[in-house]
């Protein structure tokens, strides 16, 4: 089984977005993410993938949903019912990528092995959250300070934790 890699940007309070947006524009951090996944699998929750304009390029989209009968109808785009079937079409992949929202993290997080988190340092008022970042389970790894500029409008960490092994 390969790595099953939880990525995500969240403000200081666990942030994620609201309406089904984001809650800030971060080039740098859109640039990292493209990097990171593409080539990959990516499993999100049917929300966060009608927020995008259209599918990400070269990348193959594991839809999770309740629907029985949704259906994007395109190629690139897989569609399952559990995370537990999300996880069972990356079983045999080297790395894939959990991209949310809210509720995939949570239904995620026992099947992940590293958090690829960019924090965010401010508070914002959403309506979803990532989930606790539990320090019994999580050591953080890496660390790497983005001051705010003009592209940018807050300071941002990227923070990469992988799960202890016991």
């Amino acid at each position: 089984m390969g790595k099953i890699i939880m990525i995500a940007a969240i403000g200081k309070n666990n942030a994620l977005g609201k309406d089904n947006d984001l809650l800030w524009h971060l080039p740098d951090d859109f640039k990292r993410f493209k990097q990171l996944t593409t080539g990959h699998k990516i499993i999100m929750g049917r929300k966060t993938f009608e927020s995008f304009p259209k599918p990400l390029p070269n990348r193959t989209h594991i839809i999770i949903t309740r629907d029985p009968n949704y259906n994007p109808d395109l190629p690139s785009c897989i569609v399952v019912h559990s995370i537990e079937e999300a996880i069972q079409l990356v079983y045999d992949d080297d790395i894939s990528f959990i991209i949310g929202g809210g509720e995939i993290y949570e239904l995620g997080m026992p099947y992940a092995d590293v958090l690829e988190i960019t924090r965010i340092h401010e508070s914002f008022e959403a309506d979803t959250y990532f989930p606790e970042i539990d320090e019994k389970v999580w050591k953080q790894t890496k660390e790497e300070f983005h001051p705010a500029d003009e592209r940018h409008k807050f300071d941002f960490t990227y923070l990469t934790y992988l799960r202890y092994t016991s």
